[in-house]
C-alpha cells in the first residue's frame, strides 16, 4: 500500500514556499497462515497400487509477498509414522498425495482423515493444519468410480448377513411349532366311550357308522360261529323289524359231530330269525353238552342200595381194559356164594 504526502518549506517570507510531495509505501505484516485454496475430499479405488496419485493440493495466503509466496506441504507428525498416504511436496506451492499400500476395503474403513501441514517461507513463519477427506470406493479397471457406498457384505450365494440370519430365524421357528404341535398331539387323550365306572366291560367295540350290520368289530368274529361252507342268499337287516322272515338256505355238511353242527345250526337260525335283536352284532354263548354217552348215567342217585343187587357181568363184555374191574366184582360174588 503506498501513502501520499506533500511536504512544504517556508522561509521568513511567506511568498517564498515550495512544495515537494513525500510517497510511503505501508509494507504488509506476516500475520495471517495459508491455507488449502478449496475443501479437498477425494477418494481412493479398492483395487489402488502404491505410490499412486489420487489428489493434487494447492494453498493461498491472504498476506502479500513482494517476492512470491512459497509455501510447503508435510503430513502432521502425529500421523506421518502411520499413515496409509503419503505427501509429496512438489516446490511449486502444490504438492501429492499418493497411496502407501496396495488395495484398500471399503468395509474394513470406509473414509481417511488426512491431516497435511502448510507453511510459508516469510518471516515470521506462519503455518496451518488442513485435513483431506479420502473416502474409499469401488472402481472398474480402468479407475472408474463406480460407488462409494459401504454396501453389506455379499456372500457368494448373492444373499447379504441380514438376510441369511432371517431365513435362519425363520426356520428355527418353524421347526419349533411343529416340534409343539406333536407333542400337543401325543398329549390330547380321545374322550372315553364308557363314563361311568360302574359299567366295565371286558370288550368295547366301537362303531363309525349309525346303522346297523356292521361286520368290522374289533371284539370277535360272528362268522367263526358259523358254518363256512353255508351260503346265504338273502341276509336279513338287524336294524328293522322284517315284514317276512326268509330262513336261509345252507348247503349239508356231512361231519363226524354232527349233534353239535345241529346244536349251533339250529341257535344260529333262532337268533338270525329273531325280530326283536338289537340292530348291531352282539356275542350269543351257546352251552351244549352233548348227547347221551353208550355207558348211561354214573350217577350215584341211581345206585341200589345194597351191593348184592348189583351185576357185574357187563364188564366182562367191556374189553380187555376193564378185565381188572371185572375179575375183582366177579370174583367177590363168587367168594359171596361158596
Amino acid at each position: 500500500m503506498m501513502k501520499f504526502l506533500q511536504l512544504k518549506a517556508v522561509k521568513d517570507n511567506p511568498k517564498e514556499s515550495s512544495r515537494v510531495p513525500v510517497y510511503i509505501k505501508v509494507l504488509d505484516v506476516n500475520d495471517n497462515a495459508p491455507q488449502f485454496a478449496m475443501f479437498y475430499e477425494t477418494f481412493v479405488c479398492e483395487n489402488a497400487k502404491a505410490e499412486q496419485l489420487i489428489q493434487t493440493l494447492s494453498a493461498i495466503d491472504k498476506d502479500d509477498s513482494f517476492s512470491g509466496h512459497k509455501f510447503s506441504f508435510s503430513l502432521a507428525p502425529e500421523v506421518a509414522g502411520s499413515s496409509n498416504f503419503t505427501v509429496q511436496d512438489n516446490r511449486d506451492n502444490t504438492a501429492g498425495i499418493f497411496t502407501k499400500r496396495i488395495r484398500y476395503n471399503r468395509h474394513e474403513m470406509s473414509t481417511y482423515l488426512l491431516p497435511v501441514v502448510i507453511s510459508d517461507n516469510v518471516y515470521p513463519v506462519q503455518s496451518s493444519t488442513e485435513t483431506v477427506t479420502i473416502r474409499v470406493c469401488a472402481c472398474d479397471q480402468r479407475g472408474k468410480l463406480l460407488s462409494c457406498n459401504a454396501e453389506a457384505l455379499i456372500h457368494p450365494t448373492g444373499l447379504s448377513t441380514g438376510a441369511l440370519i432371517a431365513i435362519l430365524l425363520c426356520i428355527i421357528i418353524l421347526l419349533v411349532t411343529v416340534v409343539l404341535f406333536a407333542a400337543l398331539r401325543r398329549q390330547r387323550k380321545k374322550e372315553p366311550l364308557i363314563i361311568s365306572k360302574e359299567d366295565i366291560r371286558d370288550n368295547i367295540v366301537s362303531y363309525n357308522d349309525e346303522g346297523g350290520g356292521e361286520e368290522d368289530t374289533q371284539a370277535f368274529d360272528i362268522g367263526t360261529l358259523r358254518n363256512p361252507e353255508a351260503i346265504e342268499d338273502n341276509k336279513l337287516r338287524r336294524d328293522i323289524v322284517p315284514e317276512t322272515l326268509f330262513v336261509p338256505r345252507r348247503t349239508p355238511v356231512v361231519r363226524d359231530n354232527t349233534d353239535v353242527r345241529d346244536f349251533i345250526s339250529q341257535r344260529l337260525k333262532d337268533n338270525d330269525t329273531d325280530p326283536t335283536a338289537p340292530p348291531y352284532d352282539s356275542l350269543a354263548t351257546y352251552a351244549y353238552e352233548g348227547s347221551g354217552s353208550v355207558a348211561e348215567s354214573l350217577s350215584s342217585l341211581e345206585s341200589v342200595t345194597t351191593d348184592g343187587d348189583q351185576d357185574y357181568d357187563y364188564l366182562s363184555d367191556w374189553g380187555p381194559r376193564f378185565k381188572k374191574l371185572a375179575d375183582m366184582y366177579g370174583g367177590a360174588d363168587s367168594d359171596k356164594d361158596s
